[in-house]
């Protein structure tokens, strides 16, 4: 479906040209016309699926003009907020709307003349705005659009009670849209206090990872993590690596161990400070890093193009957030490569992992790769050989690490 078939106003059909879009994504096509026609909305799919234009492009095309503060949005990390405030900038580049970003993290006088400016829309995390709002510095009173994004990891991050007190500074007389990569039972009770009558929209199976993602589990005994760990990142051809490990203090390990070895790498966690946190980012969408060392805060939601590989140091914790750490590679439709690090001690939340994605993932042993023995050898048959072999299909995804050309 063609942008042009939703009637936009001209100056966001001239931003939508200036992005590149050329046709609108399913969770697009379907929660375009609902947030058009004054409807609420709980909508669902896949990361890397266009869900921030899906409520965007809409919202511009209703706010149309400059005015007062009609909408808001809140993300649950600086980082997403960050992101959505520049897509809200560069969708209504050729309006007079004007956006405001609101987060934690930096100092309260760049935010205070934002606010002073009059923004149209405020993209905001759920701390920092309440301090604006306790203080009366910013008012709601004429809110006509109020956007709960990655509502999942709110929850997940204990922000309902700051949310609640939120939208009760709300009009109730507006439309409310929630969007999520998952929408698991908790969100029901939310809907209960905070919807009307929604729409409930969800695109694809949110168990299941991209279908352009191959994956691979690595067994290893816990001592040799960081070395197969370099064999992978020697051995593969990536454009672009995230890491993932399940603390801040071992980002920091395995980044400065990295750096050693002349790899082009940064960490990213939520001990960073803000400055060092946008440098992260920056410089890893940028190509000055080619390896970025991260906690779960950079598993959703963040847009990164060209990700080829994630790598999990650490098994997650939760399946879900499996789905979301693979995620970032393989979006827009492009190809990536999953690999999974695990010990022992992993074995059970990896069967987990894959009875909620309902899939084997198939393990591999690195040729050449001298290995100390584990049990977890006698686990299952292995597939020998280097990276990009052993790839195989089950329930129509593709698993197992895909050689690049």
């Amino acid at each position: 479906m063609s942008f042009q078939d939703f009637g936009f106003i001209d100056p966001v059909l001239r931003g939508i040209e200036a992005m590149g879009y050329e046709s609108a994504t399913p969770i697009q096509e379907r929660s375009i016309p609902v947030i058009l026609n004054g409807s609420d909305l709980m909508g669902s799919a896949q990361t890397g699926t266009g869900k921030t234009a899906a409520f965007a492009l809409p919202i511009l095309h209703k706010l149309q003009a400059h005015g007062a503060c009609r909408c808001l949005v809140l993300e649950p990390t600086r980082e997403l907020a960050a992101q959505v405030e520049t897509a809200f900038r560069e969708y209504g580049k050729f309006t007079d709307l004007r956006v405001a970003l609101i987060q934690g993290g930096v100092s309260f006088g760049p935010q205070r003349q934002q606010i002073e400016q009059g923004p149209d829309v405020i993209v905001a995390t759920p701390g920092r705005l309440l301090d604006f709002l306790e203080q009366g510095e910013i008012s709601l009173k004429d809110l006509q659009f109020l956007v709960l994004d990655e509502v999942d990891r709110m929850l997940d991050m204990g922000f309902l009670p700051q949310v609640r007190r939120i939208v009760e500074k709300c009009p109730k007389s507006r439309q409310t849209l929630f969007f999520s990569a998952t929408l698991p039972p908790e969100i029901a009770t939310m809907t209960q206090w905070v919807l009307k009558n929604p729409e409930v929209i969800e695109i694809g199976a949110t168990r299941m990872p991209a279908d352009t993602v191959t994956h691979a589990l690595y067994p290893v005994a816990k001592d040799q993590k960081f070395d197969l760990l370099l064999a992978l990142l020697e051995r593969t051809h990536y454009e672009s690596c995230i890491i993932f490990t399940s603390t801040k203090i071992a980002a920091d390990q395995i980044a400065g161990r990295l750096e050693k070895l002349n790899h082009a790498v940064v960490a990213l966690h939520s001990n960073r400070s803000q400055s060092e946190r946008v440098e992260a980012l920056e410089g890893f969408k940028s190509g000055k890093y080619e390896v970025l060392v991260a906690t779960d805060i950079a598993a959703r939601g963040l847009d990164i193009a060209g990700v080829s590989h994630v790598i999990n140091y650490d098994v997650p914790g939760h399946p879900e957030d499996y789905v979301h750490r693979i995620g970032r590679t393989g979006r827009a439709k492009n190809v990536g490569d999953a690999f999974t690090i695990f010990t022992a001690e992993e074995i059970d939340t990896v069967r987990s992992i894959e009875r909620f994605i309902q899939a084997k993932i198939p393990r591999q042993k690195l040729e050449g790769f001298e290995y100390i023995y584990t049990a977890l050898f006698n686990e299952q048959s292995l597939t020998p050989g280097g990276v990009g072999k052993g790839v195989r299909t089950l329930k129509g995804y593709s698993f197992g690490a895909r050689r690049r050309r």
